[in-house]
């Protein structure tokens, strides 16, 4: 079996898919036991969620698809939804006009912080970062909520490459306590950071956060990005390369929140996590990998998801970063 754990390399490729899957399940094995983390208590629904699920998918850009553990088990999409709603606002109105409205730089500060948008005179943090999603969610233009909606629910569909439906009893949770997040949208309003009703847009940004996906969901979504933009299982081309490229970009700086730069050292891959249990990995060129589980650590990232990216990473030859490059053949 192809390993490339104890050599640090860069592989061009996945191994082959018996390999992969004996190192995922390897992976689901390892780090099943892990009782660190606890459940987030951000929304009343996600302390109910059982703590012992944990699942693993690999979708490769060839469109080869491995599993393990409860990677059919749905979840509420949270904060993965982030960089793929991005990718929708810079495909409508152009990377350069999202950047300049939104800012892509990291804030070092917790996922729901006001303090970033205090700082700035225009509002602007970073697509990842709550404040910084509803400004991106607000830049899906539609005639009403609903069309708004629409059209970040089909384009998320797209990049999961099937109907994805509304978890409800979360989105009632989550309509009925996100104080928070109307703040912040009056914090971007005020600053002409948020285009149009700053209500319509937390609203827009709680349904797609409540949206309700898999493991698989999620590595199929990142190996849209992984493709250029192309979803690999269904062939259908959701955001140009440039796009993929500018999405990538902005999970690599703070997709893991104030542990980006922890996340980066270790496992050398654009992510983005979660407070429902959810992380997806990008390796680009080669596919992704969707976790779930739904204990967290303080900045609010799934424990043993980010233990079976750093270890499937190191496994699959999949770091970006590493600078020896496997023997050809291998």
């Amino acid at each position: 079996m192809t390993s490339y754990d104890d050599r640090f390399v860069s592989a061009g490729g996945m191994p082959a898919r018996a390999d992969t899957r004996a190192h995922v399940e390897e992976a689901h094995a390892l780090f099943g036991p892990v009782a660190d983390g606890s459940l987030s208590t951000v929304y009343p629904a996600l302390t109910t969620v059982d703590p012992d699920l944990f699942g693993l998918a690999v979708v490769t850009t060839g469109g080869d698809l491995v599993v393990a553990g409860d990677a059919r088990v749905q979840f509420p999409l949270m904060s993965v939804s982030k960089p793929f709603v991005f990718a929708l606002a810079c495909r409508l109105r152009g990377i350069e006009h999202v950047r300049a409205v939104v800012g892509v730089n990291a804030t070092g500060m917790p996922f729901s912080s006001t303090v970033p948008v205090e700082r700035d005179p225009r509002g602007r943090t970073n697509p990842m970062v709550n404040s910084g999603a509803i400004a991106t969610t607000s830049l899906v233009t539609g005639r009403d909520v609903d069309e708004r909606w629409e059209a970040v629910q089909s384009g998320l569909c797209a990049f999961a490459g099937r109907r994805l439906g509304l978890d409800g009893p979360t989105l009632g949770s989550a309509l009925a306590t996100n104080h928070r997040n109307r703040a912040l949208a009056t914090m971007l309003a005020a600053a002409g950071a948020v285009e149009g009703d700053p209500a319509e847009a937390v609203e827009v940004y709680t349904r797609q956060s409540c949206l309700a996906v898999t493991a698989v969901d999620l590595a199929v979504m990142g190996a849209t990005l992984a493709d250029g933009g192309t979803n690999p299982l269904t062939g259908v081309q959701v955001v140009d390369p440039e796009v993929a490229h500018a999405a990538l970009a902005v999970m690599t700086i703070a997709g893991m929140y104030e542990s980006s730069g922890d996340w980066l050292f270790d496992v050398g891959m654009p992510g983005k996590s979660g407070i429902g249990g959810g992380l997806v990995t990008v390796s680009p060129g080669k596919g992704a990998l969707g976790t779930f589980s739904p204990l967290l650590d303080p900045a609010g990232n799934s424990v043993r998801g980010q233990l079976a990216a750093r270890h499937l990473s190191r496994r699959l030859g999949l770091d970006l970063l590493a600078s020896e490059a496997a023997p050809q053949g291998v």
